[in-house]
């Protein structure tokens, strides 16, 4: 784990410019476009002829493509600790579905696809940016509907092709990458996980990591994975699971978690409760669970991400844990929290130097 700290956020880019830069919303949106990846869905697919479907999808294709390297080239500018990435999912609308495999089978489209991604791959290298995925709640593995298993284990090796034709197809997550799913049903629970993960693809069981949530799988019951997959830690999970702990570095438990990742330095996933739960409180203490919930706030309003990185303390207990693994900032504001915990970082490590 020698690579230095990093930090990011997750898939989309949210603008923040002056005042005056978009005078129109036609124009606020094809700013927001030029960064973020679109789709198509695959029943609009359906009504198009053979021509205009084919033209559609590779537009769509052609777009993300050049978006992806796009953000890679965005966050490889910025300062060291903030080159991390979590990509969009639906870089190849519908890549799965039997309504369009036959489209992204073409000699042409397949020569997009590939060149687009290597690229893509090599610019993040180049670069130093850390890249991962995510995919949604629908990609689980352990399940007793043999439907939603075969499902999980599509979107799974999905990803993991994906990560292939970009270059990470070498071993044991390769420069970082990953793609962090949850357990899945507590029915048939880590047991059912075990049981499925074996029918991933290679590729996909090199790069697959698990994470706690704040429902039936809270950090002690993944740590249960740790010697099959790496365990991602989501810190905020873990105060919400465990009605209001916050994890220190020198947790026993942390141990197990970098033991899991076997050399690869980990990541972890941080937000903090939402705004409007968390108004009275004191941004520069950690937010007292007990005291929100007799407030009158659900679990569920506690669950819910914030827009920004608002908690000084809990940035100062990010800055503590990245002596040991990177973060992926899941707050809604994206670029502009990450941005914001990093400046907190930095003036912290500036201040300290002084």
């Amino acid at each position: 784990m020698t690579s230095p700290p990093r930090l990011g956020f997750c898939c989309t880019f949210i603008l923040d410019e002056p005042p005056g830069t978009h005078p129109t919303l036609k124009a606020a949106r094809e700013a927001t476009r030029a960064m973020n990846l679109t789709t198509v869905t695959m029943a609009h697919l359906a009504k198009l002829d053979p021509v205009a479907r084919r033209a559609k999808l590779t537009e769509v294709v052609e777009h993300n493509l050049t978006i992806l390297s796009r953000q890679i080239a965005w966050v490889g500018a910025r300062p060291p600790l903030e080159r991390l990435l979590r990509m969009g999912s639906n870089v190849l609308p519908g890549y799965t579905h039997l309504s369009v495999k036959a489209l992204y089978d073409e000699p042409s489209l397949r020569r997009t696809v590939d060149k687009g991604l290597a690229e893509a791959g090599a610019l993040a290298r180049s670069l130093g940016v850390r890249l991962s995925f995510h995919p949604g709640p629908f990609c689980l593995i352990a399940s007793r509907n043999p439907a939603a298993i075969e499902n999980g284990l599509s979107e799974l090796d999905y990803h993991a092709e994906l990560f292939g034709l970009m270059g990470y197809g070498d071993g044991w997550h390769p420069h970082g990458a990953h793609i962090n799913i949850h357990v899945g049903a507590g029915d048939p629970g880590v047991a059912g996980f075990r049981e499925t993960l074996p029918r991933a693809s290679r590729l996909a069981r090199d790069l697959v990591t698990v994470e706690n949530d704040e429902n039936l799988f809270g950090l002690d019951e993944v740590l249960r994975l740790a010697d099959l997959v790496p365990v991602v830690l989501d810190l905020h999970h873990h105060w919400v699971q465990s009605g209001g702990e916050y994890l220190e570095p020198n947790d026993p438990r942390i141990a197990r978690v970098i033991a899991s990742w076997r050399g690869v330095r980990p990541v972890a996933h941080i937000s903090v409760s939402r705004e409007t739960a968390t108004a009275a409180c004191d941004p520069g203490l950690l937010p007292d669970f007990a005291a929100l919930r007799e407030a009158g706030n659900s679990v569920r309003d506690l669950a819910a991400h914030s827009d920004l990185m608002w908690n000084a303390a809990i940035n100062d207990l990010v800055a503590r844990h990245l002596a040991w693994t990177d973060f992926e900032i899941e707050a809604k504001s994206k670029n502009l929290a990450s941005m914001q915990i990093a400046a907190h970082i930095l003036a912290q490590r500036e201040s300290e130097a002084a």
